[in-house]
């Protein structure tokens, strides 16, 4: 009992620890573990965590912090400062500018509680003469302290890093998950349709933020299944049209030529006739010749239209509504009546639903809306709260040790220390002698006749009790009680062939204690009278 009690007493008093650092690298948590011991502050190592006492933990880390621990190995702008001009060519320093960096972008990135450790690197290319400058490329490779990293924090990490590096894209980024080896995104990654996703939380908000405004908030459930287009396609168009010509060069040329002569004395009709013209001389010719040609140059109208469809789009929607019905109660009675809201309200509030979401009924889209009782099932037990406990913002395992350890210490007083105190002295009872005490019927030699107890009587004031004197020698109770002079007659005597009858005797009055008590008594108060 000793042990035990001794060992909850150092349970208890040992100071509670508290997690210090944790998952930090072997140098980092060697250059804490020797600061912590020449400070001579209480440690302990577990796995890859360092717990201190609770009590000192943030006053630890304040004072380590002063001193530049832990260290991280990301080492960031600092490296610039060990940069001397003497001696330091520009390769160098283009290699500790990168390397810096890199470690002030790891350094953001593990500011996140999300992501454990994180390595980034970037790759600048050289510039060669008479080539264009490539763009540059990174890849982060951050564990996690949980599960996998999720895409939206990938997305995030990406546009981190080429916001820092002067022109790198995102897509340039590949983000690396070291707890699974696999890439959340990188340069070739195709974003995946989300089903629709998004857009159904928006279009059921949409409308259960407009149902609640008439039906009251919760009575009213919506569901909304979107179809998207998973295919992309990629469509171009050109289109002329003929009648938005338009003149843009017009040539016009005109070409005339004209010829004449004159003929010689050849024989004809006329010139045989007495009067002709054979006296006359010879006759001439003359030829006109005139041509125009006229060139007009006409731009047509062109349209020319190139269309990129990616998946996403939605290509069918189909909505569910149910609305609670009405619930009203007869002031005679006070029963409780449901009955479903009228067509009247229910057409209205399909119109509303169908405009909330854009609904069109030639692309496909369905839109049910009923009214139904709900069912609420109850609710068992009760929420819970914070205790006493919380809001004191007491140490639990202090107090369990410090309640385990009063709880052993009743224990070992009320079972061990207790009966030790009030165990019944016998060594102060005088001894009896054979012959000392006087019996009823004087067996013993030079005895005489014991008187009988009395009785405790009331005394008709507040219940206290007297003691009156017995009437012919027996005890005046209810039940009939041995007299004392059989009990000492068994007890000396005893059976034929007992013991000693002193220790008998003995015995007798050590468990017959009440009536030994009464019988002295009785004796004293004889005495004092006489």
């Amino acid at each position: 009992m000793f042990a035990a009690v001794f060992g909850l007493a150092r349970m208890a008093s040992a100071p509670t620890m508290a997690l210090l650092y944790s998952g930090l690298e072997p140098g980092s948590a060697g250059e804490v573990v020797r600061a912590l011991e020449q400070r001579g502050a209480a440690y302990e190592i577990r796995g890859d965590a360092i717990f201190v006492e609770a009590a000192q933990r943030d006053s630890l880390r304040m004072t380590l912090a002063a001193e530049g621990l832990p260290a991280l190995n990301n080492k960031g702008y600092e490296l610039l400062d060990s940069l001397s001009g003497f001696g330091t060519t520009a390769q160098m320093f283009d290699a500790a500018y990168w390397r810096a960096k890199e470690g002030e972008l790891a350094r953001t990135i593990l500011t996140s509680p999300a992501i454990r450790t994180a390595r980034v690197h970037i790759a600048v290319p050289q510039a060669r003469s008479f080539q264009k400058q490539p763009a540059p490329k990174a890849s982060v490779t951050v564990t996690t302290t949980g599960g996998p990293l999720s895409a939206e924090h990938a997305k995030a990490l990406k546009y981190l890093v080429a916001a820092a590096v002067a022109g790198l894209d995102p897509a340039g980024v590949s983000v690396i998950d070291g707890r699974s080896g696999r890439v959340i995104s990188g340069e070739s990654e195709v974003p995946a349709p989300d089903g629709g996703s998004e857009v159904a939380a928006r279009l059921k908000q949409n409308v259960e933020r407009l149902l609640a405004a008439r039906v009251g908030p919760g009575r009213a459930v919506v569901e909304v299944a979107v179809e998207t287009v998973t295919e992309s396609e990629s469509i171009t168009e050109r289109r002329f049209d003929p009648d938005g010509r338009v003149a843009i060069s017009s040539e016009t040329e005109e070409r005339s030529s004209q010829a004449s002569g004159t003929g010689g004395d050849a024989a004809t009709v006329a010139s045989n006739l007495p009067d002709g013209a054979a006296g006359q001389g010879g006759g001439g010719s003359s030829s006109t010749n005139s041509e125009t040609r006229e060139v007009v140059n006409y731009e047509v109208s062109e349209t020319t239209r190139e269309i990129l469809r990616m998946p996403g789009a939605i290509r069918r929607l189909t909505i569910a509504v149910l609305v609670d019905g009405l619930e009203t109660t007869d002031p005679q009675t006070g029963e409780t009546t449901w009955q479903p809201r009228s067509e009247a309200e229910l057409a209205a509030l399909r119109d509303l639903v169908a405009a909330a979401v854009g609904l069109d009924e030639s692309r496909g889209d369905t839109l049910t809306l009923k009214t139904l009782r709900f069912e609420t099932p109850p609710q068992e037990g009760s929420p819970a709260s914070g205790g006493l406990i919380e809001s004191m913002a007491l140490d639990v395992t202090q107090l369990a040790k410090v309640g385990v350890l009063g709880l052993v210490a009743l224990i070992l007083g009320l079972f061990v220390l207790r009966p030790i105190f009030m165990a019944p002295r016998r060594d102060g009872l005088p001894e009896i002698v054979p012959g000392a005490l006087p019996t009823p019927a004087g067996d013993l030699t030079g005895g005489e006749p014991l008187p009988a107890p009395r009785k405790p009587e009331p005394d008709g004031q507040g219940g206290r009790l007297q003691e009156s004197p017995a009437l012919d020698g027996e005890i005046q109770n209810d039940a009939p009680q041995p007299a004392f002079g059989d009990v000492s007659r068994q007890a000396l005597h005893g059976p034929p062939g007992g013991d000693d009858p002193v220790q008998r005797l003995r015995e007798t009055i050590s468990e017959k204690q009440e009536e030994t008590v009464e019988i002295l008594r009785g004796w004293l108060e004889e005495e004092e009278t006489a």
